[in-house]
């Protein structure tokens, strides 16, 4: 899950220095998503026997035992995931992304927002590739 971290830094310090740029973005370029918070009946249905992923870097297969297997640059780490008060929570002992999220989606466009932070953590949920 460091990848995920690592991705969201280099969006983060891309981002101003292609404002900065001279680029041209369309006005509602960064708005045309609509997200909306998932209850957690919903983050159940939605999530379990599926996978998260930002198609690249890692992947998060949800299974519906509530084993939570984490695919990150070539680490295979093996934990747990449940709903509690509308969060999604997730333990893979070692790694700093564990902890509880709330479910924003739009389409299959999915972010986990962390209690706290204006920084999501962003994916892409779809059927289990079952790939590793």
């Amino acid at each position: 899950m460091h990848a995920k971290i690592l991705a969201l830094v280099f969006v983060l310090a891309t981002v101003p220095a292609i404002l900065g740029s001279g680029a041209v973005l369309a006005p509602n370029a960064m708005a045309a998503e609509t997200f909306h918070k998932l209850s957690g009946l919903q983050i159940r249905a939605k999530v379990a026997g599926m996978e998260i992923t930002d198609d690249v870097h890692w992947r998060d297969v949800y299974e519906r035992s509530e084993t939570l297997t984490s695919y990150s640059m070539g680490r295979v780490l093996i934990g747990k995931w449940w709903v509690q008060k509308d969060q999604l929570c997730l333990d893979l002992k070692e790694e700093p992304t564990a902890g509880c999220y709330e479910v924003w989606m739009s389409g299959n466009n999915v972010e986990l927002r962390p209690e706290g932070s204006d920084l999501p953590l962003e994916g892409v949920l779809q059927r289990s590739t079952n790939r590793e």
